[in-house]
């Protein structure tokens, strides 16, 4: 039986003042498969056809991104899936699809197929209506081969974002590894600055952030879910790999919804609630982070009042 759990810190992030509805998110504080698939057959009522789980697969040998043996057993249970990545703005590990295969194989990401999405540098341009500053943002073009969308996320910091959730797993995760992320990161795809401390950040990211993962969610309409794994709460992105700060903070649980901004405010205010999350808490104020949550509310791209309905 679901056992209804209050409301943790649910707060309204545009200063309205909020009647009615509010988003389902489900959350279990255990990790694991189990629970894992328990979560997302909750939400998976709209989920069909040729399924992608989009997923931060790292850079090699990152110490922070998620259980593959969890992943491999969740990806067992959707029929006629595949994990789906686009290669890197920056010249790391996963820069091209040749040392990107090579990254997934070290990182163990090999139990099934994993679709570079941008292989050979093919996009698709995906609308973005009403945005704030792109009218269309470049996607890896085997984006739109698909019928249905799991946005699988571990949810921890990120040195520009602040924090690293749902909205950003596709905003960028999803934009082609050269063109399409630079729009996301507001560079010139010919002028890329060596420094990403040289790119633009605040609150502009944030809202081309939104504007890109509007474009996606529209695109899949309710056909997609998003599901946050909250463990290995380090301040640094698994982009970073090896380099990643070690968590300071313990592990938190899982939430699910099919609602993006509900997911992703449940998510930081459960890492709010939390008494020993000071250094991410830094890390997310530092970088303007919640301005992810308000740019969401302005667009209207989800509630962010919720229910946390917390599954035993």
């Amino acid at each position: 039986m679901n056992k209804q759990a209050p409301i943790v810190g649910s707060k309204n992030v545009t200063g309205e003042n909020y009647q009615g509805t509010a988003a389902k998110v489900y959350f279990t504080k255990t990790i694991d498969a189990e629970h894992l698939i328990k979560l997302y057959k909750m939400i998976n009522e709209n989920i069909y056809g040729k399924v992608a789980i989009k997923l931060h697969t790292g850079e090699k040998n990152g110490p922070n991104i998620l259980p593959r043996p969890i992943v491999k057993e969740f990806q067992s249970q959707v029929p006629n899936s595949a994990i789906v990545e686009c290669n890197t703005l920056y010249h790391g590990d996963r820069f091209d699809t040749k040392g990107h295969r090579e990254t997934l194989k070290v990182n163990g990401w090999t139990f099934c197929d994993v679709d570079i999405m941008d292989d050979g540098d093919k996009t698709v341009a995906l609308p973005v209506r009403n945005g704030f500053h792109l009218k269309s943002v470049d996607m890896g073009a085997n984006l739109v081969n698909y019928d249905s969308l799991i946005v699988l996320t571990h949810f921890k910091g990120h040195a520009m974002g602040g924090f690293g959730g749902s909205m950003k797993n596709i905003a960028i995760g999803c934009a082609s590894g050269h063109l399409g992320k630079a729009q996301v990161h507001g560079v010139d795809p010919d002028n890329v600055p060596a420094n990403y401390l040289e790119w633009p950040m605040k609150d502009y990211f944030m809202e081309l952030m939104a504007d890109s993962a509007q474009a996606t969610c529209n695109y899949f309409g309710k056909h997609i879910v998003f599901i946050n794994v909250m463990n290995r709460l380090s301040v640094s992105c698994d982009c970073e790999g090896v380099a990643a700060a070690e968590p300071t903070m313990k592990d938190i649980g899982i939430c699910a919804s099919t609602d993006i901004l509900a997911v992703d405010q449940a998510s930081v205010d459960l890492v709010y609630a939390a008494s020993d999350s000071h250094d991410l808490k830094e890390r997310i104020e530092s970088r303007v982070g919640m301005r992810q949550l308000s740019a969401m509310a302005e667009k209207k791209m989800g509630n962010s009042q919720y229910e946390l309905i917390e599954i035993k």
